[in-house]
């Protein structure tokens, strides 16, 4: 149970650390694609679901055998992107760089795959 609570725990703190400075720096990613002032719902909206997710996380690393079943669906929102960026970059859609941001979710996708067997009661 302590490997599945720190894996949850570590990957909230991950994750707004992250993710929160991304509201006050918007000008960093218009630097090298359209800004995201051009598209202001997507680049917020996803910032607030994504810190959603955080929270989630800290509620999963609270109690990892009650909330194991919460387990499957952040499996899925880590490798959602991981796949998402593969086959982009599969594509020619997106570089080398672009693609190797996937690989902290890659981890804690794998992570959270493992500890959800370690959690079972």
């Amino acid at each position: 149970m302590k490997f599945s609570r720190f894996v949850f725990i570590a990957a909230g703190v991950w994750g707004v650390v992250v993710l929160a400075p991304l509201f006050f720096l918007v000008d960093i990613s218009g630097r090298q694609y359209p800004a995201p002032g051009s598209y202001p719902q997507f680049f917020y909206g996803f910032l607030a679901v994504a810190l959603a997710w955080q929270v989630a996380f800290f509620v999963i690393g609270s109690d990892p055998a009650r909330f194991r079943p919460l387990m499957i669906p952040a499996i899925l929102e880590k490798l959602g992107f991981v796949i998402t960026a593969l086959v982009f970059y599969a594509r020619g859609r997106i570089s080398n760089v672009d693609v190797s941001a996937a690989w902290p979710d890659l981890i804690l996708g794998c992570l959270f795959f493992v500890a959800f067997f370690k959690a079972r009661r």
